[in-house]
């Protein structure tokens, strides 16, 4: 009988109905995480190699045609410079204005309180509204901006118009809309320090920005660092604002890769061009994967 059997012998058969049991919780993630990443992944790189005739629906191995043209594509070639360009201006100014707003509202109060609900809450609108709003503030002659210039008795100008002005201004707007997830993080982070280092701190005699500098700053690197990447590998993906508000222009200096892809694929149906791009976008946002933990392993390094 098997109350009979040795226990040594019940126990592989254990081990694998614990096993399968496993693997039916995590099946559902599995199938979700195949049908919805790998495949999409594994797919696109599939189409990145070939030229497809979408009307007739048959695609020819071209190999690695579709890199080279796009390597000599000036388009392409701006436009992964724009990107990039947006990234490196977008994702600092996230960072320290998200600091800087948490250290401002990291005290009890209800006009804290109020504050913090008002700059998360612009990240809940969609970009049309974000858009339409910062349409509104940037029009030349009658917007919020140019009404201020002539208050100050300065030529307004149209900052969406002007090549050297409207990326920034898309960062701009990009920040005001997008600040208040890293101001929650850096909320949450500075939360998890104890008063009683500041208390000691401040006994000492010891200056705010020594404080910030050897309490805060340390406590909170591994924060800095997710907030940093996040935000990098997003802004690497900027396509709804720089759509709506610039279009690409004036004279392809906000186009952005996403920008590229998309007109690749929908205005002149080459699937696997536009597939191309994509990977080169996706090997963008690796790179930023790779950095983070680069940061994560020299953070850790330095804190031991």
């Amino acid at each position: 009988m098997k109350r009979d059997l040795p226990s040594a012998l019940l126990a592989p058969a254990r081990r694998t109905a614990f096993a399968w049991t496993g693997l039916l919780f995590v099946s559902p993630f599995l199938l979700c995480y195949l049908a919805l990443l790998v495949w999409p992944l594994v797919k696109g790189l599939w189409l990145s190699l070939h030229a497809i005739d979408l009307l007739s629906n048959i695609g020819r191995w071209v190999g690695a045609v579709n890199f080279v043209d796009l390597l000599q594509d000036e388009m392409f070639v701006r436009s992964t410079f724009n990107t990039v360009l947006f990234a490196a201006l977008c994702t600092p100014a996230m960072v320290i204005t998200g600091l800087a707003l948490a250290l401002a509202l990291n005290r009890p109060g209800r006009a804290t309180a109020i504050l913090r609900g008002v700059f998360f809450g612009a990240g809940v609108l969609s970009v049309t509204i974000v858009t339409l709003v910062w349409r509104l503030v940037l029009m030349p002659e009658h917007g919020m901006l140019a009404n201020a210039a002539h208050g100050m008795g300065l030529d307004s100008g149209a900052p969406l118009t002007d090549q050297w002005l409207a990326l920034p201004m898309v960062v701009m707007a990009t920040v005001w809309w997008g600040v208040g997830m890293p101001m929650m993080l850096f909320l949450a982070s500075l939360q998890q320090i104890p008063h009683d280092v500041y208390e000691a701190a401040a006994l000492d005699n010891t200056s705010r920005w020594r404080s910030f500098r050897h309490i805060t700053l340390p406590a909170i690197r591994h924060s800095v660092i997710l907030v940093a990447v996040t935000q990098l590998i997003a802004q690497l993906q900027v396509f709804g604002q720089i759509q709506l508000l610039t279009q690409g222009g004036p004279n392809n200096s906000t186009r952005s890769l996403v920008m590229f892809v998309y007109e690749a694929m929908f205005e002149q149906w080459q699937l696997g061009y536009a597939a191309a791009g994509a990977q080169a976008l996706f090997l963008l946002m690796l790179a930023g994967i790779a950095l983070q933990g680069w940061l994560e392993r020299h953070a850790r390094k330095a804190q031991s």
